[in-house]
């Protein structure tokens, strides 16, 4: 199985590598089956210029059985990726992603081998609500017809789910394979794999994706057994394995690769699929490599010095400035000619190296084609969102700020007072801020004065990351350019190099963290009526 691919089809085993490993396996005797756990569509310019389309192409190519959504499959649009998924070679399942209640795709398949049936449920995270552009789940009046059975509490989602497993082994399934695209993060609570795992009985092996980790895990399910859960990680950097032997035991596991260059070129691989891959990647190689500017410092969203336990950099631009957030923020408000510029971290893909500025660079680090927009919004708003923006601060959230034309605090100390609805959209704020001293352009923030923000619409309009504080405010641009478009043209303004402004990985102080200090004489935004 596969997860998060995000395109990165020459990345570690490449799809080459991966054909080569299914390869191996069936000459020795044994079925296989290869399946997907989401987030394969996007995530490089070669899914952005095709809108997914060459990524779908390559699954087919590769002889994929079966495909889970994940949030990334709906980047280009419902649409785009309901085509995508009738063209598929293979179902794709979800026992919880629904229109109105009916749901768009099987909830399960069972395979059959020598007379053993195994039933693959699928299951789709519901932060796709707001982790892409909720429109896409909308009607023209902006009511949510598509959903993932989310709730608060996460009874719904559990409840269906396990419908779908009684189901499976109703028709006979001696084992039920979860392809989950739900991640391990704490944050995801109640709609992480472990908690599934815990309100669900009946599962054999949990396949999860969406957080990237490559974790091995044992949880047990709500009668007490045990019930593994097993991750790949992102860009084919590992294949995951899961073999039920002919005596019924299951066993779990990967693949790891981690040599410095691609498993094609390092093993000199020759398949069907690397022909494949060669004309798919030829026909966007001439625009991609053509240089758009030049920066003398690397600008970041990992940390250059700190890395995980899996030896990867550290992510930073989900909950701390960087310089590449600086960077992004600035050409927003430069390019868009509005008083501040607001970036939600999870728009930031990649690092962009020291060195020249390619095409392929600028799409890496911002692959989602998003569109621009400006807003009249007041100062009360604008508290609003930086303090929906900060609330899960340490923790990582995809719709922290990273700013430009204005400074403010994050109080860590403070717990969160931000409210939200079910379906994890900001309704108000109900306690202290956290955000605190704010500056807009050297001058402390006016709650009752306007201001013209420019961002994406996936937050200012649209909803993204839960984003509600900007609704009601005056559109003074609407949509009228997208992400690679400003960034270009924030070059053009720099004569196509990035100066030494922008030299410091960690930013230029925009954003401080505060723990333990007396606030009580810090701004503090508006009581909690006001606010909400």
């Amino acid at each position: 199985y596969t997860s998060d691919v995000h395109c990165g089809v020459t990345k570690g085993f490449g799809l080459d590598g991966l054909w080569q490993i299914r390869k191996a396996f069936e000459d020795k005797g044994n079925y296989t089956l290869l399946v997907d756990d989401g987030d394969f569509i996007q995530g490089e310019p070669v899914g952005l210029l095709t809108d997914g389309e060459a990524l779908a192409d390559l699954m087919n190519e590769m002889g994929y059985d079966i495909a889970t959504p994940g949030n990334h499959e709906f980047d280009y649009g419902m649409e785009q990726f309901l085509k995508l998924a009738k063209e598929a070679d293979f179902p794709y399942i979800s026992a919880n992603f629904n229109k109105d209640g009916e749901l768009i795709f099987p909830p399960y398949v069972i395979e059959e081998f020598d007379g053993v049936k195994i039933a693959f449920v699928g299951v789709t995270t519901p932060e796709s609500l707001t982790s892409v552009n909720p429109k896409y789940f909308q009607d023209e009046d902006g009511n949510f017809i598509y959903d993932f059975y989310q709730g608060e509490s996460g009874e719904l989602f559990y409840s269906k789910i396990q419908e779908a497993v009684d189901s499976a082994r109703a028709e006979g399934a001696d084992y039920v394979l979860a392809m989950c695209h739900l991640g391990n993060l704490s944050e995801s609570k109640p709609y992480d794999s472990e908690s599934l795992i815990r309100n669900t009985t009946g599962i054999d092996v949990v396949m999860d994706g969406h957080s990237h980790d490559s974790d091995q895990m044992i949880a047990k399910n709500k009668d007490g057994q045990e019930v593994p859960r097993t991750a790949c990680g992102t860009k084919l950097e590992n294949i995951g394995v899961v073999t039920i032997k002919t005596d019924g035991s299951i066993e779990t596991g990967l693949f790891h690769y981690d040599l410095p260059m691609p498993a094609q070129e390092a093993f000199d691989l020759h398949n069907l699929i690397s022909l494949e891959l060669r004309d798919v990647m030829n026909v966007v190689s001439e625009l991609l490599d053509h240089k758009v500017g030049f920066t003398s410092a690397s600008l970041v969203s990992r940390d250059p010095a700190v890395k995980d336990k899996n030896g990867n950099p550290v992510r930073l631009v989900r909950n701390r400035e960087t310089n590449l957030g600086d960077f992004f923020a600035d050409a927003l408000r430069s390019v868009m000619e509005a008083d501040i510029g607001l970036l939600n971290g999870g728009a930031i893909r990649d690092d962009l190296a020291a060195g020249d500025i390619t095409y392929t660079g600028l799409l890496t680090i911002s692959p989602f084609g998003n569109t621009m927009s400006v807003l009249e919004v007041t100062g009360q708003q604008l508290l609003n969102g930086l303090d929906w923006g900060a609330r899960k601060v340490p923790e990582e959230f995809g719709g922290f700020l990273q700013v430009s034309g204005l400074t403010y605090e994050i109080h860590t100390d403070i717990p969160n007072s931000c409210k939200e609805d079910r379906n994890g959209m900001f309704v108000g704020v109900d306690g202290e801020y956290r955000v605190q001293n704010v500056l807009v352009n050297g001058e402390p923030l006016d709650l009752e004065k306007t201001y013209t923000v420019a961002g994406n619409s996936f937050i200012l309009q649209d909803h993204g990351d839960g984003y509600t504080a900007f609704d009601g405010c005056t559109v003074y641009q609407n949509a009228s350019m997208q992400d690679i478009e400003v960034l270009l043209a924030y070059l053009e303004q720099l004569n196509g190099v990035v100066g030494q402004e922008y030299k410091n990985p960690y930013g230029q102080e925009r954003i401080l963290r505060v723990e333990g200090a007396d606030s009580s004489d810090q701004q503090s935004g508006a009581d909690s009526e006001e606010a909400a």
